[in-house]
């Protein structure tokens, strides 16, 4: 099958990483000198930069724009794509369907372990096209159907935006470290080692069994656990799916 992307920023790029090896595609975007650097760095697709009026009809499309860029890119896009697949955060079906022509739509919400076959990936839409949608994004991680786009807008927060808050917490551990006097790579090498181990840890336990398996009684665990709960770690993570679930809302309201 034959994939359009429309797009070709960070999201973009990490999905056709992922899914170049199963499909052929072409991306169509605004920029010639971005487009000319991914042709470089994947020469197996195809570019194609977009003119006034594109017709794509029968094309399966994946979306991969910027929300707000949506309102400037419909009106040149003509005819019915057989199926869009949308990646915009916070911009509904009723949105795109009021504005591109397609016999089905999709939601998805990956996330940058795309380009490693990593993704967790949230999906939404045509229930009718859940199985091809699902074996689709099944190529680059993880998927997970979910019945209605509020609760994909709560995932985004969560699964999508969760790379950048683990990195924050991979980099505040690591200079940790450092400022105990570990060298910079020794830090860096554990940290990448901690999260390589935690993966299949957490596909096989709860939490708070981990989390009971390393804490022993008056041991440095639980004296870095308490550093953590003084420092409210707890409530500013469940702060932060809340305020992008606000800002999901919030997007979804503009478009």
């Amino acid at each position: 099958m034959k994939l359009t992307f429309i797009g070709n920023g960070n999201m973009a790029k990490s999905l056709i990483e992922g899914l170049i090896h199963s499909y052929e595609i072409e991306v169509w975007g605004r920029n010639s000198t971005s487009l000319q650097a991914l042709q470089a760095q994947l020469p197996q697709i195809t570019t194609k930069i977009l003119s006034t009026q594109e017709d794509i009809s029968q094309k399966h499309i994946v979306l991969c724009v910027k929300p707000y860029s949506l309102s400037d890119l419909a009106p040149k896009l003509c005819g019915e794509a057989q199926t869009l697949y949308s990646v915009l955060a916070g911009t509904s079906l009723e949105s795109i369907q009021a504005q591109i022509s397609a016999k089905k739509y999709i939601r998805a919400m990956p996330n940058l372990g795309a380009s490693h076959l990593k993704s967790m990936t949230t999906l939404t839409g045509d229930s009718t096209l859940q199985e091809t949608a699902i074996t689709l994004f099944d190529k680059i991680g993880r998927t997970l159907w979910l019945e209605s786009e509020n609760a994909l807008d709560i995932a985004t927060g969560l699964a999508g935006s969760g790379p950048a808050y683990l990195a924050l917490i991979a980099e505040a551990l690591a200079d940790g470290a450092v400022h105990q006097g570990l060298k910079r790579a020794e830090a860096n090498t554990l940290v990448i080692g901690l999260f390589e181990g935690f993966a299949p840890l957490i596909a096989q336990q709860s939490p708070a069994v981990i989390k009971d398996a390393v804490m022993s009684p008056a041991g440095t665990t639980a004296s870095g656990y308490k550093a953590l709960e003084r420092g409210n770690v707890r409530n500013a993570m469940m702060e932060a799916i809340e305020d992008a679930y606000s800002k999901a809302k919030e997007l979804k309201n503009k478009n």
